[in-house]
């Protein structure tokens, strides 16, 4: 073993190289294609959330400037010291902010002091308060109008500003102002797919599908932009904590690769709210904010993993095949090799015959010696063809051994099982079953005898002698083969055999090792239930013998149901199954002229049906 391993080092560090170079290729193509498709999903996304939002707000982008149409008003604003119109314009403000569904109206005057407002009936009403401090006021008495985002001094409430100047013919009386609530475009966006958030021109988060996301900042505010905010009050005074957003590295389109870290308390949300996102952004028009979708990366990344493990499985495998192609050539050749010496050999043989014989008159001795030289190398080529046969002898009987060692299993462990309650039979005196046990083991003995007698032959096959075989027999004799395992598993057995039992034309020793291997396979299938359940049914259908096996367990996975039949694929526990019982068992039913196949049951569990020909069907007939 440790010469080898130096030889076949450098096989194993190429495919160790192959391996990791077409698992990390795939992974990088899979996560460069996801992320593709991700950012066409989130630029439509983008476009969606963009039109919501300006549909949202341009409702109401028309309402402050038709406050200047009401003659009250502009009354009002004209003379702000006549109380007498204030009641008035209070309560149209009122009638017009219930109709409108906005969260208040609210008339200023240019020295900034609240004059009328539409909740003048609550205790914490706006008239008479001093916001010549907010800046919507100060913008729209610089520029004509001012949109601006904040939450309320007075009852902190969140909400959007649009303010825009009353005026008459020569100069500007005020400021109509109009708060609008978003927190239904908020929950709207809480059913899509991915979280969005809309972010402020100081890079605060003011909109968002996720709630503990909202007043949180992308970025870090120094101490002046902090002290600004409290003159300014536009967040009355919120902590306004960090999420937490990390760029990772920018991407095609301006995508961003970024990070948010779990901290604290895990958020409620209909989807991921920590981990790696692709960021996708966009200015909104006619505002200084910033919509961003926010993509989890999470089904990218499984998909690309799991590229990246069929990618190495794929080349592991060709690599194998690779090497069995190369063993199987240089196998050829020296078979080719051999045979071209042996022909060589013969050649020169014939040769030295030929010019021995053409000297007949040389001398009768020296025609002796030749003669006796050609026996001994016909002797020589006789014993070389034999060493061929006995190769050819060996590599079939390594074809054959897997099968061989699979059909003495059984057999072995039977005797095992039998031989243990033979003894216990012979302590309690019961001599009839120690009999009955110690004839099975002599038929087993002679079955295995059977099959080891195969190897005694020149590659030939087991003779398979087909005859009438009573199937309900070969049944209860692989129970009873079975008997001491199903009493361990706790096992209920129903049998249904009908009277006359079916005969069909099998093997009857074949036919016994695949009804044992199904049963043991059910019993696998069944393993740690409390009472296992087999359901055993002979029949004749359509002239042929029709043999069920149901075992009560989970059924067979759709995976499992494809690849049923083939070798070394098995459901079990490594070290437990070679996954070739199902293989074997189909190669034998197909030698009876028959079929094995394998499907769940409509309630329930595995079923295995084989079906052979009937005995008086198979027969010729005079």
């Amino acid at each position: 073993m440790p010469s080898r391993l130096p030889r076949h080092l450098p096989i194993l560090l190429l495919l160790l190289a192959l391996i990791g170079v077409s698992g990390f290729g795939a992974h990088r193509v899979a996560l460069q294609l996801g992320i593709a498709d991700l950012q066409a999903t989130g630029l439509h996304r983008l476009d969606l959330y963009t039109a919501s939002l300006e549909r949202e707000i341009g409702k109401y982008a028309f309402l402050p400037g038709t406050l200047g149409l009401e003659r009250d008003v502009i009354a009002l604003l004209r003379q702000p010291a006549d109380n007498g119109l204030a009641p008035q314009v209070d309560a149209y403000l009122e009638q017009l902010n219930e109709r409108a569904g906005t969260l208040s109206i609210y008339v200023i005057d240019v020295a900034g002091r609240v004059v009328a407002s539409s909740n003048w009936r609550r205790a914490d009403s706006f008239v008479g308060e001093d916001l010549s401090f907010r800046p919507y006021f100060r913008d729209a008495i610089d520029n004509g109008s001012g949109r601006f985002f904040g939450i309320g001094t007075t009852r902190g409430e969140p909400g959007y500003y649009l303010a825009s100047t009353l005026t008459d013919e020569t100069r500007t009386l005020g400021v109509a102002v109009i708060k609008v609530s978003l927190e239904q475009l908020e929950k709207s966006w809480t059913t899509v797919e991915a979280p969005a958030i809309v972010s402020d021109e100081n890079g605060v988060v003011i909109l968002s599908s996720v709630a503990d996301w909202k007043f949180t900042t992308l970025r870090q505010l120094d101490e002046t932009t902090r002290s600004a905010f409290d003159q300014t009050q536009q967040y009355n005074r919120r902590a306004l904590t960090s999420l937490g957003l990390q760029e990772l590295r920018e991407l095609e389109h301006g995508a961003r690769l970024v990070r948010i870290a779990k901290e604290g308390r895990e958020m409620a949300s209909v989807y991921p709210v920590a981990g790696r996102f692709l960021a996708q952004s966009r200015l909104l028009p006619g505002t200084p904010w910033t919509l961003t979708v926010l993509s989890h990366l999470e089904q990218v990344d499984d998909i690309a993993q799991s590229q990246a493990v069929v990618a190495v499985v794929v080349v592991a495998l060709l690599f194998m095949l690779g090497l069995m192609a190369n063993e199987r050539r240089r196998h050829l050749q020296d078979r080719l090799a051999a045979r071209e010496a042996l022909q060589k050999a013969h050649d020169e043989l014939e040769r030295k015959v030929d010019e021995r014989t053409a000297d007949l008159s040389a001398a009768n001795q020296l025609l002796q010696d030749e003669v006796s030289e050609r026996i001994r190398a016909e002797r020589t080529l006789r014993a070389a063809q034999d060493e061929l046969v006995q190769a050819g002898k060996l590599a079939v009987i390594g074809q054959l051994s897997t099968g061989i060692a699979h059909e003495l299993n059984q057999p072995l462990a039977a005797l095992r099982t039998l031989s243990g309650n033979s003894v216990r039979f012979l302590e309690r005196g019961d001599l009839d079953t120690t009999r009955s046990n110690l004839e099975r083991i002599a038929q087993l003995a002679d079955r295995m005898g059977q099959i080891t007698g195969q190897l005694r032959t020149f590659a030939r096959k087991s003779s398979g002698q087909l005859q009438a075989v009573p199937l309900c027999r070969a049944l209860d004799n692989s129970l009873a083969l079975l008997e001491t395992r199903l009493a361990q598993a706790n096992a209920e057995i129903r049998r249904d055999c009908p009277q006359p039992e079916p005969v069909a034309l099998c093997d009857v020793n074949r036919l016994e090792q695949v009804l044992i291997n199904l049963i043991g396979n059910a019993l696998d299938a069944m393993d740690g239930q409390v009472a296992p359940c087999i359901e055993l049914s002979c029949q004749c259908v359509e002239g042929k013998a029709r043999l069920t096996v149901r075992d009560h367990g989970p059924g067979l996975a759709d995976e499992a149901i494809s690849h049923l039949f083939e070798a070394f694929f098995t459901t079990k526990q490594a070290g437990v199954g070679l996954g070739l019982g199902l293989t074997i068992s189909a190669g034998i039913v197909r030698d009876f002229g028959g079929t094995l196949s394998g499907a769940n049951h409509p309630e329930g569990g595995a079923l295995f049906t084989l079906e052979i020909p009937l005995a008086n069907e198979a027969m010729p007939h005079d």
